[in-house]
């Protein structure tokens, strides 16, 4: 296990109520709540779809920009290729993290490559979810609406089998194919979802402790 140590301050404050409620579909730039929430099933993808069998990365500009100014592509080829140590720093504590690329090459290296162009930094988490089956954090936009995203969109990575336990780091997404961003988010108890969203990290207890 590597042990570069990148830190990524969030700021995790009132805003962590907006956007609570039944809602149980984790899209990005949708959080307006759907009647009977059931995840399209378009949003499944090949395994490893967006990784060339080269193990390169497909990230494609989309027409809106990023939330941020001056962020760039993540490199095509992955720079994360074993389990990484992060540091997610909030105001109320730190949250150790381990990116899994085996799980999902092309976010993780996405999620390294805007931590290290700060991205991150002073952002809120905008949403919370806290009914029993469906306990998370979603967070990576920058404009704190769920609406923004890095100015790129890459395919879901999933094999059918994922579960989002207690502990799991995983991408948000429209429910369409190519459509992660920088949107992620981090289940603090045990959350029933389709396997649709790529699981690309691992949260440690104390992580865990700190969001509960």
């Amino acid at each position: 296990m590597t042990k570069t140590i990148w830190t990524i301050p969030l700021l995790v404050s009132a805003l962590l109520l907006t956007g609570c409620g039944g809602d149980d579909q984790l899209d990005g730039k949708y959080d307006k709540p759907k009647a009977k929430p059931v995840p399209s099933a378009s949003a499944s993808a090949s395994p490893s779809a967006s990784a060339a069998a080269d193990g390169t990365c497909a990230y494609t500009k989309g027409s809106e920009p990023a939330a941020k100014k001056g962020i760039k592509l993540p490199p095509a080829k992955p720079s994360v290729t074993k389990p990484t140590k992060l540091t997610i720093t909030t105001n109320f504590g730190a949250i150790p993290i381990t990116l899994t690329p085996k799980s999902g090459p092309c976010a993780a290296n996405s999620f390294a490559s805007l931590a290290k162009q700060k991205y991150f930094d002073k952002t809120p988490c905008h949403r919370i979810a806290v009914d029993p089956g469906f306990q998370m954090l979603q967070c990576g936009d920058p404009t704190g609406q769920g609406t923004g995203g890095p100015g790129y969109s890459f395919n879901q990575q999933v094999t059918g089998q994922e579960k989002y336990p207690a502990g799991t780091i995983a991408m948000a997404n429209t429910g369409a194919p190519n459509s992660e961003g920088s949107q992620f988010f981090l289940v603090y108890g045990d959350t029933q979802l389709p396997p649709q969203y790529t699981v690309f990290g691992t949260i440690s207890p104390a992580g865990i402790k700190v969001l509960n």
